[in-house]
């Protein structure tokens, strides 16, 4: 995930983005005006900002927080000293993920980025049609991990944070009993779900089941025959129930 920081004061807007860096975001920078995160927002993918309300120059958070929503909407977070009724009504007309008062806890910003992301989400489901993909009680351990789907990217929930992932970097989903791993061409993602759980939360047309422990991105496959698939470094088996639907999946010339 990627988090823009706007805070008038360096020492807090660095301490902000050493702690965000030791939980494993990736902060873009700390901008200390409106303007110029503003710059920074249309040039750069920002998945969240922080917003202090307190900030140099014209624009303070609130009416920065009017700009970049005009841009593109993203979860945002105000932070701030100053919790007088004028400020907070002005605040909620924007419609911010969480109102944080300085001084901040890892805890309280743990969870308040969580729970932006979790909300923007579900927010996005019912107004676009955009899938908000949450773990239902039927599947084992349901509590502990979640996806979240927003456009051509999910939100991987793993040791209390969430990893983002875009869709077409997938190369292949594995079954091991009540988990699946999540393959990227870098990374591998393990959730305590079933493979047809995953299949079902997940809004991607290029995956495509191969095996009843294998599902593939198609759109990754570098060669196959009439039993496996192979995918760089990969061989993934290809069922003989599964064949004729991968074989759909092409035109035949």
């Amino acid at each position: 995930m990627t988090i823009l920081i706007v805070e008038d004061e360096a020492i807090v807007g660095m301490d902000l983005a050493a702690r965000l860096d030791a939980e494993g975001y990736d902060v873009l920078e700390v901008a200390d005006n409106g303007k110029d995160a503003l710059a920074l927002f249309k040039a750069n993918e920002v998945d969240l900002v922080l917003l202090d309300i307190q900030l140099k120059g014209s624009w303070d958070g609130i009416v920065t927080a009017q700009h970049l929503k005009q841009i593109k909407l993203v979860p945002f977070i105000y932070l701030s000293g100053q919790t007088d009724d004028e400020t907070l009504e002005r605040a909620k007309e924007t419609s911010p993920s969480a109102y944080l008062t300085k001084p901040i806890s890892n805890v309280a910003l743990r969870i308040s980025i969580d729970l932006a992301i979790h909300n923007f989400a579900k927010a996005k489901d019912e107004t676009s049609n955009v899938k908000a993909l949450n773990i239902v009680t039927k599947e084992p351990n349901a509590t502990r991990e979640s996806i979240l789907q927003i456009d051509n990217f999910i939100f991987i929930k793993q040791s209390y944070q969430f990893n983002k992932v875009k869709l077409s970097e997938i190369l292949y989903l594995e079954s091991d009993n009540n988990y699946v791993h999540i393959i990227t061409s870098s990374k591998k993602y393990t959730l305590r779900l079933t493979l047809n759980g995953v299949l079902e939360r997940i809004n991607f047309d290029k995956l495509v089941r191969t095996h009843r422990s294998f599902a593939i991105n198609i759109d990754q496959i570098e060669s196959f025959n009439d039993h496996e698939i192979i995918m760089g470094k990969h061989t993934i088996p290809l069922g003989r129930n599964y064949k004729d639907d991968f074989m759909r999946y092409f035109d035949f010339l």
